[in-house]
């Protein structure tokens, strides 16, 4: 017991703190922005994509060809990529004295995980009864009607399971994103868990990240079997 004791004797548990706060920030700053850009970039591919009710082939592949090459950019690339958008966003000056920051880190969270969050809710609105659209449809609904009254409702489970997924991709990003000094329990871990070799603080960092995963997933799951019994 003192051993264990000992091991965590020297952790400044008000930085543990303060990094946990910071990326909570940088979790659900970024995921608001990626369902509001998500959300319908999903249900437009769903809608432009064949066999669809507005098919259009041309649009459907522009749309999927930028979708599919932000996916396939390593978020650790992306980000250092976007570093001279993110000053610019955010007024965030940047030099070799100075780190990425909360704030910072928000947009390239957000292009990183918005395609990856509309693959998602185009394969959730894929699995809605296709006779609920057409009967929808048949009773004179508009295209925002067909959309708000039966593809979504009907897909809510589907689209909660998404975000959940989503979220989770991002607290991994979030820690990613300690690479370039963005804060949050990435950042701890590698200036004092990798840098200083405080083993003690890696342990807490890793502890707290499952923690949280763990929160979301649960708290995902309810929400879909909630919405799965409507």
């Amino acid at each position: 017991m003192d051993l264990f004791l000992n091991f965590f004797a020297d952790i400044d548990w008000s930085e543990i703190w303060l990094a946990t706060g910071d990326t909570m920030t940088m979790l659900f700053g970024s995921l608001f922005f990626t369902v509001v850009l998500g959300l319908p970039l999903g249900v437009l591919l769903f809608l432009t994509s064949p066999r669809q009710l507005f098919e259009q082939k041309g649009l459907y592949a522009f749309l999927s060809l930028v979708v599919n090459m932000l996916r396939s950019l390593p978020f650790i690339i992306l980000l250092i990529v976007m570093l001279p958008l993110t000053k610019l966003i955010t007024g965030i000056y940047m030099d070799e004295a100075t780190t990425l920051g909360v704030a910072g880190a928000i947009p390239p969270l957000v292009i990183g995980a918005t395609p990856f969050f509309a693959r998602l809710v185009e394969t959730a609105l894929r699995e809605v009864d296709r006779g609920i659209i057409e009967a929808t449809q048949s009773m004179g609904a508009s295209t925002r009607q067909i959309i708000t009254s039966a593809l979504l409702p009907e897909a809510r489970p589907g689209i909660f399971a998404a975000i959940t997924v989503t979220a989770i991709t991002l607290v991994s990003y979030t820690a990613m994103a300690g690479v370039v000094g963005a804060g949050g329990l990435g950042d701890l871990a590698i200036r004092f868990g990798y840098q200083r070799f405080q083993d003690n603080v890696m342990v807490v960092t890793v502890v707290m990240l499952m923690i949280l995963v763990q929160i979301l997933q649960t708290v995902g799951d309810k929400l879909v079997v909630h919405f799965s019994r409507k």
